[in-house]
């Protein structure tokens, strides 16, 4: 299926996507359908993008029961979920050649949310109000990346507690499957990401 697109307009005819709405447990707050992310503007609307693959939705789904089953005053809170084409490739105009695009997959290969198997994702409690984790969602600084969280909680730069909120967060998403990245503490794969760009249709 390498090649394979499917337009974003199409995802709630499809039976090989659910939509977020559908999982009661888990809170969502997409950052790109507003003004609060790191470009500074909506870069969703008119689309509706709270979408996952139903293979990674289902594996969202077993994350919130794990989470509910540890910290049972706790919800995950989807960040971004299903990302257009489109909109990876307004990303890549904005950050190439800049610092920040370390933080961004290169629109060709494609990033793993643009196939409905990624997430960027964190914890609320049971008011809906975020955990501190140290950093804000889309910081590009290394306090944000899990592979150096014992540096900087030895130095103060990241308190106990903010690091065990990270690995609440890790715990519960490992336990169904989904795989952390080194450089980011809200962002989780579902898959090998050479597969998924092989075998999965890339949402446009």
């Amino acid at each position: 299926m390498t090649g394979s697109t499917v337009a974003i307009e199409a995802l709630p005819h499809d039976a090989e996507f659910r939509a977020l709405a559908s999982l009661p447990q888990v809170q969502v707050d997409l950052r790109y359908a507003g003004p609060h992310n790191l470009l500074g503007r909506d870069l969703y609307s008119p689309h509706d993008c709270a979408w996952l693959h139903a293979e990674a939705a289902m594996a969202l789904d077993r994350a919130s029961q794990a989470l509910a089953a540890r910290q049972p005053e706790l919800r995950l809170c989807v960040l971004d979920a299903c990302r257009p084409q489109r909109v990876q490739e307004a990303f890549w105009a904005f950050v190439e050649g800049t610092p920040m695009q370390a933080y961004f997959a290169h629109p060709g290969p494609g990033s793993i949310h643009s196939f409905g198997m990624a997430v960027d994702i964190t914890l609320v409690d049971a008011s809906g109000r975020e955990l501190d984790m140290g950093t804000p969602f889309d910081d590009t600084s290394e306090h944000s990346h899990p592979a150096l969280e014992a540096r900087w909680l030895a130095a103060g730069v990241l308190q106990p507690r903010q690091v065990q909120h990270r690995q609440w967060l890790r715990e519960a998403m490992a336990a169904a499957g989904w795989q952390g990245i080194t450089t980011e503490w809200w962002h989780y794969d579902f898959g090998d990401r050479t597969e998924v760009r092989q075998r999965y249709r890339r949402i446009i």
